[in-house]
């Protein structure tokens, strides 16, 4: 709005009022702010940490981790904050795909929030046990075009990940291949290593040690590009499967509507400390290629996996509860 000031007394206010906004944008934050994430323990619970160590010193408040673990979903408690800066959240693509494997999400992904940065993104590898006779992508395609329905290949769970990424591998690939839910990725890589399944989407971090000890083998990583999580593995799209790219990539987010000059705030200082050489090699033994985007870069990420991986979703009909 184009305020004129006519006289003294009005000139006077508009000063006021200029100066209110500059002070208030120069003063953030000027008490403790919070990151709502996932439950505790897991990869997105970690980045959040990381991230709110960081900023703590450069913001110079206190910044404290909330998880949530069933009842209020991190995105409802976010989207319904005030939009001031002080509740942010960092979670994954569940958040972004959660509605179109469930109904009544009380949050849209898109409109309710204000993308800041992605943090990092985790390669999978596919892996499988030793006994099957492949060596490459090409080859477990090969296989499981001639035994339909004979493979079945591990996931972390419905609607996680790794079980999308292997849907969406085999929709591309034209293959039939059971896909098994387990309750986490100690039970799935269990479940690898027992034979009990053939293959798995497995984060780099855990599958990498049971293939230097020959226990799996690994055929190739998911990222678009080749990866240093990974340095001997080619991507699967260069080794059959052309097109392919399915990781996890987590995004920081303020609730929509946020001020441009806290957004810009918040994404200066937490690239900064996620390209950190330190941070950079937490994030590295963790599994996970550090990013530090822009929040334009993070919004275009989000639209091309709702794009991509929604379809699958609704093709194949994935619902989570």
């Amino acid at each position: 709005m184009l305020m004129r000031c006519h006289n003294v007394t009005v000139f006077s206010v508009c000063l006021m009022l200029v100066g209110v906004g500059t002070l208030t944008a120069q003063d953030y934050p000027n008490k403790p702010v919070r990151i709502v994430t996932a439950a505790p323990g897991g990869s997105i619970d970690f980045t959040a940490r990381l991230i709110a160590q960081g900023l703590a010193g450069a913001l110079g408040q206190q910044v404290v981790v909330e998880n949530r673990v069933g009842g209020v979903l991190p995105g409802d408690l976010v989207s319904k904050a005030p939009p001031d800066g002080y509740t942010l959240m960092v979670h994954g693509s569940g958040h972004w795909l959660a509605p179109y494997m469930q109904d009544k999400v009380p949050y849209d992904p898109v409109r309710d929030f204000a993308p800041i940065t992605q943090p990092v993104s985790l390669p999978h590898m596919i892996v499988v046990h030793p006994s099957l006779p492949v060596k490459s992508i090409k080859d477990l395609i090969a296989l499981a075009k001639a035994r339909p329905g004979a493979l079945n290949d591990a996931s972390t769970g419905i609607g996680s990940a790794t079980y999308v990424a292997a849907q969406l591998f085999k929709s591309m690939a034209g293959i039939n291949m059971v896909s098994v839910a387990y309750k986490g990725s100690a039970p799935a890589l269990s479940a690898l290593l027992s034979g009990e399944v053939q293959v798995m989407f497995a984060a780099t971090a855990a599958g990498t040690p049971l293939v230097k000890a020959r226990r799996l083998k690994a055929l190739a990583v998911t990222s678009a590009a080749p990866t240093a999580l990974a340095p001997d593995l080619p991507t699967v799209a260069a080794s059959g499967l052309p097109g392919f790219e399915a990781t996890s990539i987590y995004g920081m987010f303020a609730p929509a509507k946020t001020s441009a000059n806290i957004i810009n705030r918040l994404n200066h200082e937490t690239v900064r400390e996620l390209n950190r050489p330190d941070t950079k090699e937490k994030f590295f033994n963790a599994g996970a290629d550090v990013v530090a985007g822009t929040p334009e870069q993070l919004a275009a990420a989000i639209k091309s996996e709702m794009t991509v991986l929604g379809k699958v979703i609704r093709d194949l009909g994935i619902r989570t509860e």
